[in-house]
């Protein structure tokens, strides 16, 4: 990638996507919006890639979108598609966020674009904008009360008073607590265990979970049945009922 603020590498079958704004607490403007869109695209096209992990570079997650490049009139998002083009969005492939130090703003909010989160001790969540009365538009009033209790919510948006990283494990918005220094690796090793998995049936998974609040009870079961009939006739179901029988490990083929 010719701009550096977003670095990607790939780890097996799992892509890492990192914002490299370390002297600027990651802050996101349109190079890291462009970067990151960017990113997501190649994970959900690459056959190869199963799962990605989003960081930040220097022991920052992200602090939100860069002011200075919002008064020189630069946007993070992407049109239609939302903040660094995934909080609107998200890829189809699982994305997962390690989170080291700060994740505030537009940073909690990819955070929550995220399917999973894994956190160092030493992370923050925080939804600040009302103290700059300002109101948390890229996902966090629209979805945080969906990730987490109602009530928690309310508070993290309404005070604008970050949480640490055992309080979100707690409350259920991280999946795991490791030690400082530590979330990138075990995001990684985490996408591998769901990378391991057959991609059609983990791309379906992720929708019908993704859009079920969305749907009522008897929509959710006629949508449900439309994402698993080609999973359940593909090439790559055959193939884990085979390998199943035949104790070996399955080869998934996307097909």
């Amino acid at each position: 990638m010719s701009d550096d603020s977003v670095l990607v590498e790939r780890r097996g079958a799992v892509q890492v996507i990192t914002i490299n704004r370390p002297q600027a607490r990651n802050a996101l403007d349109a190079a890291v919006a462009r970067g990151v869109a960017d990113a997501v695209d190649e994970l959900d096209a690459e056959g190869g890639l199963r799962a990605g992990v989003l960081t930040g570079a220097g022991g920052t997650f992200s602090a939100g979108m860069d002011l200075k490049a919002f008064l020189r009139g630069e946007r993070p998002s992407v049109e239609g598609r939302g903040l660094c083009g995934i909080t609107q969005t998200p890829p189809r492939k699982p994305l997962l966020a390690a989170v080291e130090g700060w994740a505030l703003a537009g940073g909690f909010e990819l955070v929550l674009a995220c399917d999973l989160v894994v956190a160092g001790r030493s992370a923050r969540f925080g939804v600040p904008e009302v103290t700059r009365s300002l109101v948390a538009a890229a996902g966090a009033a629209l979805f945080l009360p969906r990730r987490i209790p109602q009530a928690v919510a309310m508070e993290m948006l309404l005070t604008g008073q970050p949480i640490d990283a055992e309080r979100a494990a707690a409350v259920g918005l991280v999946n795991r607590v490791v030690d400082e220094g530590g979330a990138l690796d075990a995001a990684v090793e985490l996408a591998g265990v769901i990378a391991a998995n057959g991609p059609l049936a983990v791309a379906a998974t992720k929708q019908i979970a993704r859009n079920t609040a969305d749907w009522t009870a008897e929509e959710g079961w006629s949508r449900q049945q439309e994402l698993i009939d080609p999973v359940f006739s593909s090439e790559d179901a055959r193939e884990g009922a085979t390998a199943f029988a035949e104790r070996r490990p399955p080869v998934w083929r996307g097909r």
